[in-house]
């Protein structure tokens, strides 16, 4: 089945079990596109940083977002 193009603009997170990709995926971060053509960004590369935060760079959008996670 062809995913809409608008369920193709996002990041993914790929899960792994015993260090092999288990064959399914989830989203991580999506709504960079809206309901007909209007684009918020195009996310096309992500790099991991040093503090485990994860960079993402957005050519649509022109930006470098960086995804962290705060405990509680």
């Amino acid at each position: 089945m062809e995913p809409r193009q608008a369920d193709r603009v996002k990041v993914i997170r790929i899960p792994i079990r015993d260090g092999k990709a288990t064959g399914e995926y989830e989203d991580f971060m999506t709504g960079f596109r809206r309901p007909g053509r209007w684009r918020l960004g195009r996310p096309v590369g992500v790099a991991v940083a040093a503090d485990g935060g994860l960079f993402v760079s957005d050519d649509g959008g022109e930006v470098v977002w960086k995804v962290s996670f705060r405990g509680r």
